[in-house]
C-alpha cells in the first residue's frame, strides 16, 4: 500500500482512480455524479466544515478532469470554493504578545499600524503594508508570518489576493511550474488533467492495432516506486501502451545538439552566454520575465518533442504519453510550433492512480528491458544533468574545456541570480542551466514523492545504463530528419 505525501495527494488519487475505472468500463458519463459520495460516503466530513462542501469540491475536480483542454484554457486553475481556510493577513500578533513597555513594534512601524489595544499589540491592516519590521524587533516573537503558502512557492510572482480575500493567478506572469499545486495544503489549486482521452485512446488501441499508444517515461520515474525499472516499464505495459521509450533517449538527441549549437554560437560567434531549452517552465520564466534575454536560449526543442518525433517517424499513426513529474509540460505540448509531436502529457500523481485503476501491482512486474539511452540522456532527471551531458560534447569535440563555464540554477530564486547578472554582463559564466524546481525534474510539482534520496536514485539509474556517452547512444539511431530545432 503506497503512503502518499498529504491528504491532498490521497484525495485526488481516490478521485483520478475511480474516475479511470469508470472509464475503462464506458460508464463515466452516466455514473460521474456519483463520485463524490464514493469518495465521501457517510455523514462524516474527513477534513473540512461538512460532507457538502466536501462533495462539491470534488466534483470541480471531476469537471476539471473531464472536460476536454483546448487552448485557451489554462493548464493550472483554483477551485475558488476550496480557496477559503488560509489567512488573509501576511502577518499577525499572537497570544504570546506580553504587552510590554518597549513597544519596540510600535517604534518600527513607519506606516503608524500598530496600536495597544487593552494592553496587547494591534495591527491595523488598512495601514499595514506587510513590510515584516515588526516581526523582526518582536523580543517575544509574538508576531509571526503567516504567507498563503501558494504566494510563497511562486517565485515568478503570479498569485494575488483579491478582495474577497481569496487567491487569483496572473496568467501573463505565471510559468506553469505547479509549485503552489504541490504546496496548497487545502488542495485548491489543481493542474488539468488528460487522464480520460488517455485512457480512452488506450483502450481504443487494444482494438484497433493500426493506432498504438506509447508511454515516454521520464528518468524521474525511478525515484517514485521501490522496484526496478523494468518492473515500472512492464507495470506500464500491462496498461496497454504498445512500447516505452526513455525520454532520456531524447535527451541524448538534445543534448549532442546542444553541445554543438553551444560551440557554434558561444565558443565561435563570441555570444556572451547560451540557456538551455529542455525545462519549459525556465524558458516561460525567461521569455516572460527576462524577454530581453531570451535570445540566448537555446534553439533546441525539449527532450519530450524530439523522442515523441521519432517514434511518430517510426510509427506514424502512433499516440505519444509523455509520463513524467512536470505539469508545465502540459503547456509546452500545446505550444503551435510543437503540435506535431506530444498529444497528451501525464504526471506520475496521475500514473499512480492509472497503475491502481488497472489492478497491477508494480512489485510483482517481471523485469521488462529498457536499454535506449545514455548514461548522460538519463542525469537529465537532476539538477547539473544537462551541464554534465553537455560538458562530455564540449570534451568529444576537443574544444579547451576553459571555454566551457556552466552555471547550474537549482530553481527559480537562482535562475533570477543568474539572470540578473548576465543582464548587466557581469556574468562569469556561459552557459546556464536553468531548472524551474529545486532538484531538477526529480521535484516537479507532478511527482508522488519529493524525498531527497532521490538525487542518489537518478544516479544510480544512469549507472544501469549500457550506453556510457551520447554518441554511443546515438550511434545506432537514425533521427537525421527530426526535426530538432524550433521553428
Amino acid at each position: 500500500m503506497r503512503k502518499f505525501e498529504s491528504h491532498v495527494q490521497l484525495i485526488r488519487h481516490g478521485i483520478f482512480k475511480e474516475m479511470i475505472k469508470r472509464v475503462i468500463k464506458g460508464e463515466f458519463e452516466t455514473t460521474r455524479h456519483t463520485i463524490p459520495k464514493t469518495i465521501i460516503p457517510g455523514n462524516t466530513p474527513v477534513s473540512r466544515c461538512c460532507v457538502y462542501k466536501e462533495r462539491e469540491i470534488i466534483s470541480e475536480r471531476v469537471n476539471l478532469a473531464a472536460e476536454t483542454i483546448n487552448h485557451m484554457d489554462h493548464i493550472i486553475e483554483i477551485i475558488d470554493i476550496a480557496c477559503d481556510e488560509c489567512p488573509a493577513e501576511r502577518y499577525i500578533i499572537t497570544e504570546a504578545c506580553r504587552g510590554c513597555l518597549a513597544h519596540r513594534c510600535m517604534q518600527v512601524c513607519r506606516k503608524e499600524a500598530i496600536e495597544i489595544v487593552e494592553g496587547k499589540a494591534k495591527i491595523n491592516y488598512d495601514k499595514c503594508v506587510s513590510c515584516g519590521k515588526c516581526m523582526e524587533v518582536c523580543p517575544y516573537n509574538s508576531i509571526v508570518d503567516v504567507m498563503r503558502p501558494c504566494i510563497k512557492a511562486c517565485k515568478s510572482k503570479a498569485i494575488h489576493i483579491k478582495e474577497n480575500k481569496k487567491i487569483e493567478i496572473d496568467y501573463d506572469q505565471c510559468i506553469s511550474c505547479g509549485a503552489c499545486v504541490y504546496q496548497c495544503p487545502f488542495g485548491a489549486i489543481t493542474d488539468r488533467s488528460e487522464v480520460i482521452p488517455i485512457i480512452k485512446a488506450l483502450e481504443a488501441s487494444k482494438i484497433d492495432k493500426e493506432h498504438a499508444v506509447y508511454a515516454v517515461i521520464a528518468p524521474a520515474i525511478v525515484t517514485q516506486y521501490d522496484a526496478q525499472i523494468g518492473q515500472i516499464v512492464a507495470a506500464i505495459k500491462k496498461i496497454g501502451f504498445k512500447d516505452v521509450i526513455e525520454a532520456a533517449l531524447g535527451a541524448d538527441m538534445v543534448a549532442y545538439n546542444e553541445g554543438l549549437e553551444f560551440i557554434e554560437r558561444v565558443v565561435q560567434g563570441g555570444e556572451a552566454c547560451m540557456m538551455t531549452s529542455c525545462c519549459p517552465a525556465f524558458v516561460k520564466h525567461v521569455q516572460t520575465h527576462y524577454s530581453q534575454l531570451s535570445k540566448h536560449l537555446s534553439t533546441m526543442v525539449s527532450p519530450m518533442i524530439a523522442i515523441s518525433r521519432f517514434i511518430k517517424k517510426t510509427d506514424p499513426g502512433a499516440k505519444v504519453v509523455f509520463i513524467g513529474p512536470c505539469i508545465a509540460k502540459k503547456e509546452e505540448r500545446r505550444e503551435s510550433d510543437v503540435l506535431d509531436a506530444t498529444d497528451y502529457v501525464m504526471t506520475f500523481e496521475e500514473l499512480e492512480a492509472v497503475i491502481d485503476a488497472y489492478e497491477i501491482e508494480v512489485s510483482d512486474c517481471l523485469d521488462e528491458p529498457l536499454n535506449n539511452a545514455s548514461y548522460f540522456g538519463r542525469l537529465f532527471a537532476r539538477s547539473g544533468g544537462v551541464a554534465d551531458a553537455v560538458t562530455t560534447i564540449i570534451k568529444e569535440k576537443n574544444i579547451p574545456q576553459s571555454s566551457y563555464r556552466p552555471i547550474t540554477c537549482n530553481g527559480i530564486e537562482e535562475v533570477d541570480k543568474a539572470l540578473k547578472l548576465l543582464k548587466v554582463n557581469k556574468n562569469t559564466f556561459n552557459f546556464i542551466e536553468g531548472m524551474a524546481c529545486v532538484g531538477g525534474c526529480i521535484g516537479g510539482a507532478g511527482s508522488l514523492t519529493h524525498e531527497p534520496k532521490e538525487h542518489k536514485k537518478v544516479d544510480n539509474y544512469a549507472k544501469l545504463a549500457i550506453e556510457r556517452t551520447i554518441s554511443d547512444s546515438l550511434r545506432v539511431v537514425d533521427y537525421s530528419d527530426i526535426q530538432l530545432h524550433k521553428k
